[in-house]
């Protein structure tokens, strides 16, 4: 489906929707991709870090399909500078199309198409990099009332064990925030958010939230359980983000606007993931997730593993 961009503040009668009742599961997502991604350049000088291809498909594509998987419809793309390319993707391109059907190659015509069938993408600016919290805020208006996903442009999971489905059913019983978790290594808590947590009755590896601590040291880290790229969130957390300060790096975070929410009474839970995250926001996760999904590939995937076995015990040395 065709992308649309938003100035900042604006709402189209179309986005206008019912007040989130309980028992509404979110529909709408926000993918924030606004950053320059200064750790891979100069490749990101001119291509966005969402549109480094993962084998055969951008990174931005396999968090579109996760979403679109889980019946999320609506996709919100919040971009800066430079980054129209993102919405280009998910455009139709009848030349493109046109040409791979004369030539017969319909699976990849297949593939073409399908990118702009996943969702309805909508892109609006970040005006200044200020954090994540501000860009979910600038979200607000074409949010509205209702609950909603944000998924961070850097990570996916396995189709095969998807998680946010999961999510968005407790989001939808609860209507408070819901979180994603994985357990890391103590000595890895101070690379990320770490929660504080209690037991919960409501299903296996979920777990009620008391406190988040962004990076702590593993001597005073609450627990082993870090905070994933995935968050489904109450439409209350915009005015949270409204009333937070700049924090740390002078940026307005959404783990403080959702502590306020926590404070105030807004039930968290969490979900503890135990499939695969593929982590590209660095170089080194990004080369791990190319090459574990191109050993997966049906197509590709045995022919790949011999020549990396072969690679790998002669040293690599190419």
């Amino acid at each position: 489906m065709s992308g649309h961009e938003l100035s900042e503040g604006a709402v189209t009668p179309q986005m206008t929707t019912e007040a989130h009742t309980s028992g509404r599961r979110a529909v709408k997502a926000v993918i924030p991709a606004a950053g320059l991604a200064t750790r891979f350049l100069p490749a990101t000088k001119a291509v966005p870090k969402e549109l480094l291809p993962v084998v055969d498909r951008p990174v931005l594509q396999y968090i579109v399909e996760e979403a679109a998987a889980a019946g999320i419809t609506d996709v919100l793309l919040v971009t800066g500078r430079g980054k129209t390319s993102m919405v280009d993707h998910f455009d139709r391109r009848p030349d493109v199309e046109a040409r791979l059907e004369e030539k017969g190659d319909l699976e990849r015509l297949a593939a073409v198409r399908r990118t702009s069938e996943l969702a309805d993408i909508y892109t609006c600016r970040q005006g200044e990099p200020l954090g994540l919290g501000h860009a979910v805020g600038v979200a607000a208006s074409h949010i509205g009332d209702n609950a909603f996903a944000v998924l961070l442009g850097d990570e996916f999971v396995d189709e095969d064990a998807p998680l946010l489905p999961a999510m968005l059913d407790l989001q939808a019983r609860t209507g408070g925030i819901v979180l994603a978790f994985m357990e890391v290594k103590p000595e890895e808590t101070s690379r990320y958010g770490i929660a504080s947590v209690r037991p919960s009755d409501l299903g296996e590896d979920v777990v009620e939230v008391t406190g988040l601590v962004e990076k702590p040291a593993p001597a005073e880290a609450p627990s082993n359980l870090a905070v994933l790229g995935r968050y489904i969130l109450p439409a209350a957390i915009f005015e949270a983000i409204d009333n937070t300060k700049p924090g740390s790096g002078g940026e307005i975070q959404l783990t403080d606007a959702m502590a306020a929410l926590l404070d105030s009474g807004t039930p968290v839970h969490g979900i503890v993931y135990r499939g695969h995250r593929y982590d590209t926001g660095m170089p080194l996760g990004y080369l791990q997730a190319v090459v574990q999904l191109a050993a997966k590939r049906e197509d590709l995937g045995e022919e790949f593993r011999a020549w990396l076995a072969e690679f790998v015990a002669g040293g690599a040395r190419g």
